[in-house]
């Protein structure tokens, strides 16, 4: 394994979405929703702006992690998020959520930058970090997002909302939803690196022996079939070989408790890898997300990092 140390952002903005292409000047969307072929990747350094009506537009092949947290003081928030639309919500059932994307002035914001081939990536966790959910809402106009979602079981959830309005850094919104009922307990933090998925076996394995707080680390997940032999049928996801999301166990999550990281240039059959820092000591879960067959395989492991 060749080591590549990337550099990863730390930076804090308010809270809830992906990105590929050539440049195109960016714009309000004019055709929700509407597919577009990729139009190839720009490398790290180049300027990503981007219609938003193109979902599969602007993308850095820089390898990195995104650490959103209220560290970086020298971000002030820019925009804010707001979730409306949230009446009769009831655990399993379908619902659709409406995210307006405002300035600090409560201005709509228009226009945004498509990355990782969407507008808008949101990730739902419950707050046991039990429940995992990746969703893409649909631009609207006027700052409006939807998406529709699915609650399994009452209890508190966070959704952490991610997209980029033109010409200014990638922004995170985070957002709470509370499902009326009775809230059941967790099951005991299960810390085995590995499982299987469906037809995919996964280990998950670390540059370092432990996991220590502030420490760059690469994260390697290694895939196999049900052979256990390397999968060779490892597709891109959002134009990359796979993502990985992380959020650190907490009694009330924050911006800060969220990861995203992106998978490095490694080639190797079978085996993608991340590069990531965790900021503090505690447990945490990690998802990451690969494509096999046009079928997305959703893995999740706990870490605890001293």
């Amino acid at each position: 394994m060749k080591p590549l140390l990337t550099s990863f952002a730390i930076f804090s903005t308010l809270l809830l979405v992906q990105g590929c292409s050539s440049s195109v000047k960016s714009g309000e969307i004019s055709n929700p929703g509407a597919a577009k072929p990729h139009q190839g990747h720009i490398m790290s350094g180049e300027k990503t702006p981007v219609a938003a009506s193109d979902p599969h537009a602007g993308h850095s092949m820089e390898d990195r992690a995104h650490h959103h947290t209220d560290a970086d003081k020298g971000n002030a928030p820019q925009t804010k998020a707001l979730l409306s639309d949230r009446k009769n919500i009831q655990s399993n059932k379908p619902v659709v959520l409406s995210i307006n994307i405002q300035d600090v002035n409560g201005k709509a914001v228009t226009k945004f930058d498509t990355f990782q081939e969407k507008v808008m990536h949101l990730i739902v966790v419950s707050d046991d970090l039990q429940h995992f959910d990746h969703l893409h809402p649909i631009y609207k106009q006027n700052g409006r997002f939807e998406v529709e979602a699915k609650f399994p079981r009452p209890g508190n959830y966070t959704l952490f909302a991610d997209y980029k309005p033109s010409g200014q850094k990638e922004q995170v919104s985070l957002l709470k939803e509370t499902v009326p009922g009775v809230s059941q307990s967790a099951p005991p933090i299960d810390f085995n690196t590995a499982k299987s998925f469906g037809d995919t076996k996964v280990n998950i394995t670390f540059s370092e022996p432990k996991l220590k707080a502030g420490q760059a680390v690469h994260v390697i997940f290694n895939l196999r079939n049900n052979s256990s032999q390397p999968i060779t049928d490892l597709q891109p996801y959002l134009g990359e070989r796979g993502h990985l999301v992380i959020v650190k166990q907490s009694s009330n999550l924050t911006k800060s408790d969220y990861i995203h990281a992106h998978a490095m240039k490694h080639n190797s059959p079978g085996e993608v890898h991340f590069m990531t820092a965790f900021p503090e000591a505690g447990k945490y879960k990690l998802w990451g997300q690969f494509q096999r067959n046009g079928k997305i395989v959703t893995t999740d492991f706990w870490v605890n990092v001293e």
